[in-house]
């Protein structure tokens, strides 16, 4: 309850004692008891309630429309009143009546009592403390009952011109979207049956509709004098401009007298200068959605008569000027530059307020910042204006002198304080924020001052509200276990005693971004820093929002919920939460020992790989193991077998090479473990504990339907990337599998793009990241686009389950390693050549069906590729000499003489095939392998070069790219690039791996000025793209045809 000075309580009072008529028995059930103005008192706890039961009793509309306010006195403190949304429908019955003759003894004494309020103050709500004033203002609503939203509302719209000013009345409709354009009301309607849902503001100005003509028939035509109506529509919260269709707002204008002294003379002039010969209303545009309204009163009349544009008055007359300013000073401010003339007025001082004036435009706010030296006067810009103001307070003529150097300052200091709303853009001295983002951290920053000093106003019925910050204490928490989910539950409860579901705040954060959400409209709330982080976690990680206001997530997904759980003020979880996060402790804590039977010794780096995997499989939760390559994962998931031996049949699947070579390593390191090498179906027939079935990729998805009718104790996926693409069918007979723990092993679980870190999880862990539509809108597309959140969840959510090392973390023993890029610059016939080729291929990719278009812009890109390489293989009777052909020979000759061996590696065979002639033709011994190498034989050539048998080993990229030990080899080189680094990185990675003594060096080939030189520069961006969600890179993105088309014209990319 707000305490009320005598002159607000006598309004009251005076509507207590207006309407004679009015039944006891209403007049006691609506009104509060009548109590003097000069007794103690307050404002009843929720005003809004005693105008609710005044319209339940038809009260107001028995008021007569059609009165108007002769005195400007009178319509001075109609404007104040105005401004407070809760009593001027009071004061409008209280004038109401009192201009109703004749009048009774009750309505003579009730105007009394509202002279001596005008006289004693002309702008009582100014006489509140100015605390409460600005604490009404912000929070006139807070203690109302919310009252339903009405379907329809009152639209007004605004036609401002140099042949007046006109307004339409349009009734507008609620939708999910917001409100219709509306469709236009007559007068006529209005006047003879207005809609139940008007609001009163709306019924006062459609009281001043009158008949303006009755034709002979009996029927009447009717307007709006729209001079009456606009102060009626100050503070209008559906008010348009017509030709725009965007909001405005009308603010009561206030009127001065300007004193200025010329020379031996004093200038006296009205302002706004348009009110010198106005009529009526007259109307000042102060920026593009605001118009202040000036309603001209007889004395404002009458005054402008006499002084006109400009009245000068001599000096000599300051007697008879100071009489005048003394009669003046109650009907409008004035404001001079005259101390001396002021100097014989009493004095007070300056109010020190900085008043913030804050109205919704558009989706963001402009925001006035203002002055107002005398409590009761006019506002100003600070520091602008003149020194000296003379107004009437308490019925006495006084003047002030405003200090501008410290108004100044203040709004500086505001500005500092508020830098938000320093960066806004300026318009007609107002700042601007453009959205709602914008907008919102202007408020926020306001909030947060503490000064005693500044004053925030809102039109009515405009403001912004802006809940919060809320925190994690204010979350509560409730857990779940629904089938193989965890189903989430919750809310937060704000400050003001709101409640918001936790599922309506997860839905809210999916749809916006920002650190303010909406909650309805000019609605908002806060969230501070780390409850937004939690929130925006916990709703990329759930999979789905049930309808029952439940967030489903995956078990899985302990480590990030466990710390939700454990930060809000209050969780309540049942049982098999409790089980799920003892077992986690469990198995966080677990000594696992390493298997007797293994043969070998495991590194500290692999020792823990190989606990990390065992404490996850006890958990019952699936792995990547993500070393790089030559760090021995192959040892570590060995260990791994032999652990889980006794429970059951274990299962690895490989490329072919890297099949054989698990062979060999298990028979060597793992004697237990019965090895069975898959070649047909049988081999599955009576499989036991301890067995091994090691399968190549090719039968296995051969066969896919009987190892899917296996139950497996693992399943192990080396060179797991091989199941990158989900829709493939190899990858669809791994999600097939039946086992109790998956471990996939990759040194580049993501390639390409974030969509092969979904397969491979699927594989592992399936549900945690949700189905592949939901990945791709949560993760995949976001990550992309550049969103660190989405980002940093879905770290949280892949970390627990991917262990990566690399060689220089945890094998400091290996030689450096160096990484060279040799441009070789084509001939002359060679770059002309490559030119019309690429033209040509612009021609044909232009003249490509749509549905064709891709694959014709990647074929001729392949061609250029192709063509970079030696110019037969894109013209095989061609007779030029290929320059990477003969940079390729220079290195070698170098390397050789040096006493160094080489690997090469080459995507395309006939390539290949150029090296391996030019060695043939100077008797220089190598080994080959490409795809069509038979397994036997790639064992044979590999250990024959590692014996030392040939100088340079030519390599298949494909083919060779993996599973090799070829440490006899110091230097590689990559005759031309491939899209993805990674696969570049595990062909070099051949020669640097354990067992390398020699510093290694890297070379890459690649023709300058071409689409080689383009591809590289991708590499920079796609360059370890596991990393970007392990070591924080933010690049993940597959090239698309217009990327690609784009390398085609040599426009950059990345």
């Amino acid at each position: 309850m707000l305490p009320l000075p005598p002159t607000a309580q006598a309004v009251l009072y005076t509507l207590a004692c207006v309407p004679e008529g009015l039944p006891e028995r209403v007049l006691l059930a609506v009104v509060p008891p009548l109590f003097p103005p000069d007794a103690p008192g307050s404002l009843p706890p929720r005003p809004q309630a005693l105008l609710r039961r005044l319209t339940e009793q038809g009260w107001l509309d028995t008021i007569p429309g059609g009165w108007r306010l002769a005195e400007a006195r009178l319509l001075a403190v109609w404007t104040d009143i105005a401004g407070a949304a809760w009593l001027w429908p009071l004061a409008q019955m209280a004038m109401t009546q009192l201009h109703q003759a004749p009048p009774s003894p009750a309505q003579a004494q009730s105007r009394d009592w509202l002279a001596r309020l005008m006289r004693g103050e002309r702008g009582f709500l100014a006489a509140l403390d100015q605390s409460q004033q600005a604490l009404a203002q912000l929070n006139a609503q807070a203690d109302a009952p919310s009252a339903p939203e009405a379907p329809c509302r009152l639209a007004w719209w605004l036609t401002v011109s140099d042949g007046g000013v006109e307004l339409a009345a349009r009734e507008q409709k609620r939708s999910a979207s917001g409100w219709s354009r509306g469709r236009v009301l007559s007068w006529k309607r209005l006047r003879a049956d207005p809609p139940t849902w008007l609001s009163a503001q709306d019924r006062t100005v459609l009281a001043q509709i009158r008949v303006s003509e009755v034709y002979y028939y009996g029927g009447e035509s009717c307007q709006l004098e729209a001079d009456a109506a606009l102060p009626r529509l100050i503070g209008h919260p559906a008010l348009f401009d017509a030709q725009t269709g965007q909001p405005v707002s009308l603010q009561a204008g206030q009127p001065a007298l300007l004193l200025q002294q010329q020379g031996d003379t004093v200038q006296l002039a009205l302002s706004p200068a348009g009110l010198a010969h106005a009529q009526g209303v007259w109307l000042e545009q102060i920026n593009p959605g605001c118009w202040q309204v000036y309603p001209v009163s007889a004395e404002l009349t009458r005054i402008s008569a006499i002084i006109g544009h400009g009245l000068r008055v001599p000096r000599a007359a300051r007697a008879q000027l100071l009489d005048v300013i003394t009669q003046l000073a109650p009907l409008l401010p004035i404001h001079s530059d005259m101390t001396d003339l002021a100097g014989q007025l009493p004095a007070v001082p300056a109010d020190p307020t900085l008043y913030v004036h804050l109205r919704p435009e558009g989706d963001g706010l402009r925001v006035q910042l203002r002055v107002r030296p005398l409590a009761q006067g006019r506002d100003y810009r600070p520091g602008q204006g003149m020194v000296t103001v003379v107004g009437c307070v308490d019925g006495r003529t006084v003047h002030t002198c405003r200090l501008l150097d410290h108004e100044r300052r203040q709004a500086a200091r505001l500005l500092r304080q508020c830098p938000t709303l320093a960066a806004c853009a300026h318009e007609s001295g107002d700042r601007l924020c453009t959205d709602p983002q914008q907008a919102l951290a202007v408020l926020a920053e306001l909030q947060a001052i503490e000064d005693d000093q500044l004053r925030c106003i809102w039109p009515a019925g405009q403001r912004m509200r802006l809940a919060g910050p809320a925190s994690l204490r204010q979350t509560s928490l409730g857990i779940q276990q629904q089938g193989n989910w965890f189903v989430l539950s919750g809310q937060l409860t704000l400050d003001d005693g709101r409640v918001v579901q936790l599922r309506e705040l997860l839905t809210l954060l999916a749809q916006q971004s920002g650190r303010y959400v909406a909650l309805g409209e000019q609605d908002w709330l806060v969230l501070d820093q780390r409850l937004r982080q939690r929130l925006e976690a916990l709703a990329l990680a759930c999979d789905h929002l049930g309808a029952d206001g439940g967030a489903r997530i995956s078990p899985l997904a302990l480590p990030l919920l466990a710390q939700l759980a454990a930060e809000v003020g209050d969780c309540q979880a049942d049982a098999a939460w409790a089980a799920q996060q003892a077992r986690w402790r469990e198995v966080s804590q677990q000594a696992v020992s390493l298997p007797s039977t293994l043969q070998a010794t495991l590194r500290d780096y692999q020792l823990a790989g190989f606990t990390w995997l065992a404490r996850l499989a006890h958990w019952g939760a699936g792995a990547c193991l993500a070393d790089d390559m030559g760090l021995g994962k192959t040892m570590q998931t060995l260990a791994l077998c032999l652990l889980r031996a006794g429970q059951g049949p274990q299962l690895v699947v490989a490329p072919t090479s890297v099949a054989q070579n698990w062979l060999a390593e298990a028979a060597r390191f793992a004697p237990d473990l019965r090895l069975r090498p898959y070649q047909q179906q049988r081999h599955l027939r009576g499989l036991a504990p301890h067995d091994l079935v090691v399968v190549s990729y090719g039968l296995f998805q051969l066969d896919a339907e009987a190892f899917a009718s296996v139950r497996w104790t693992s399943v192990i996926l080396d060179e797991a990337q091989a199941i990158k693409n989900p829709d493939t069918r190899r990858a669809q007979a791994a999600f097939a599998l039946h086992s109790d723990f998956r471990l996939a092993a990759s040194g580049t679980p993501v390639e390409n793009h974030l969509g092969e870190l979904w397969s491979l999880f699927r594989f592992i862990n399936p549900g945690l990241l949700g189905s592949q539509a939901r990945f791709a809108e949560r993760f995949a597309t976001p990550i992309a686009q550049g969103d660190h959140a989405a980002r940093e969840t879905l770290k949280s959510l892949v970390q627990p389950f991917i262990l990566r090392r690399t060689k220089a973390q945890v094998l400091t023993e290996l030689p450096p390693r160096t990484e060279l890029v040799h441009r070789v610059v084509l001939s002359d016939d060679e770059r002309h050549l490559y030119e019309a080729l690429r033209q040509e291929a612009l021609d044909q990719v232009a003249q490509a069906a749509e549905h064709e278009r891709a694959m014709q812009v990647l074929a001729q890109i392949t061609r250029l590729r192709r063509l970079c390489c030696h110019p037969s293989l894109v013209l095989p009777n061609s007779t030029l000499a290929g320059s990477k052909l003969g940079a390729f020979a220079g290195l070698m000759t170098e390397l050789l003489d040096n006493g160094h061996k080489a690997l090469v590696f080459s995507q395309f065979v006939d390539h290949l095939a150029l090296a391996r002639h030019w060695l043939e033709q100077r008797g220089i011994a190598y080994q080959y392998l490409d795809g069509s190498t038979p397994a036997r034989q790639r064992q044979a050539r590999v250990k024959a070069f590692q014996a030392g048998e040939g100088e340079v080993f030519l390599i298949s990229l494909k083919a060779g790219g993996t599973g090799l030990t070829l440490t006899a080899a110091d230097y590689v080189l990559h005759l031309d690039p491939w899209w993805n680094p990674a696969v570049e990185d595990q062909a070099s990675d051949r020669a640097y791996r354990m067992g390398q003594q020699r510093p290694v060096t890297i070379y890459r080939l690649i023709a300058a000025d071409t689409i080689e030189e383009q591809m590289i520069a991708l590499h920079h961006a796609k360059r370890d793209l596991a990393d970007s969600l392990l070591e924080g890179g933010d690049r993940s993105a597959l090239l698309d045809a217009d990327a690609l088309l784009a390398l085609l014209r040599g426009e950059a990319i990345g």
